[in-house]
C-alpha cells in the first residue's frame, strides 16, 4: 500500500481537465523507465500495477462512467486485466470498452520475477495469469490485449509475433499506417475505429 497523489491541470484551450496520477516513490525520478545505466527500473513492474489501480481507484472516486478506456504504453498494459477480472461487477464500468494500443516501447523489457505474485489481485487469480516468470514486454503486450476489447498498432517495429497474436485475437485491429501518423489523420482513424466498438 502506498499513497495515492492525484494532481488536476487544465487546458483551457480545450476546456479540457487532465488528471496525474502520483506517487513519490514511484515517480520521481530522473529517469522514466530505465537507471542511467538503460536497465530497466526492478520495480517497474510495481509501478505498472500502481498505475493501473490508481487509475481505476481514481475514476470510480470521481464517479465517472467511461466509455473508452484507451491504455497506451506498457505501463498501462495491467490496467484491462483488471478492470474485466478485478472491477468487472462495478455498475461505473459496466459499458467500458478498452482499447489497448500497442508501441515499440515493448522492446528489450524484462520485468522481475514475483510481478506474476503481485498482478494476482480480487478476481484476478495466480494461476490465470499467463505470464512467465520473468515477463517480457512482448509477454505482457499480449497478456493486456487478452482482456481488451480492440487493439491499435500504433508502431511499424512492433515485434512480428505480437502482431501476429493480435491479429488472430478476433479482436478489431487498427493497424498501423505511417501516413496517417504523419499528416496527423491517425485521429479520424481512432475515432472511428472507437465507433465501431
Amino acid at each position: 500500500d502506498r499513497p495515492l497523489v492525484i494532481k488536476v491541470a487544465s487546458v483551457a484551450a480545450a476546456r479540457m481537465q487532465v488528471y496525474f496520477i502520483d506517487n513519490e516513490d514511484y515517480f520521481h525520478r530522473k529517469q522514466v523507465y530505465c537507471d542511467e545505466s538503460g536497465n530497466f527500473f526492478q520495480d517497474n513492474g510495481e509501478r505498472a500495477i500502481f498505475f493501473a489501480r490508481g487509475v481505476l481507484e481514481t475514476v470510480k472516486k470521481l464517479r465517472w462512467a467511461p466509455d473508452i478506456i484507451h491504455c497506451q504504453g506498457w505501463i498501462s498494459y495491467i490496467l484491462p486485466a483488471y478492470l474485466k477480472k478485478v472491477y468487472i461487477d462495478d455498475p461505473i464500468f459496466s459499458s467500458s470498452k478498452v482499447v489497448l494500443s500497442i508501441y515499440n516501447d515493448i522492446n528489450g523489457i524484462s520485468c522481475p520475477g514475483d510481478l506474476k505474485d503481485k498482478i494476482a489481485y480480487g478476481g484476478l487469480e495466480k494461476d490465470g495469469i499467463r505470464l512467465s516468470d520473468s515477463p517480457t514486454g512482448e509477454e505482457l503486450a499480449e497478456f493486456a490485449a487478452g482482456y481488451s476489447d480492440g487493439i491499435i498498432l500504433g508502431s511499424a517495429d512492433i515485434p512480428a509475433g505480437v502482431q501476429d497474436f493480435c491479429k488472430e485475437s478476433g479482436l478489431p485491429v487498427l493497424p498501423y499506417n505511417e501516413e496517417s501518423y504523419n499528416d496527423g489523420l491517425y485521429i479520424n482513424d481512432y475515432n472511428s475505429f472507437y465507433d465501431q466498438l
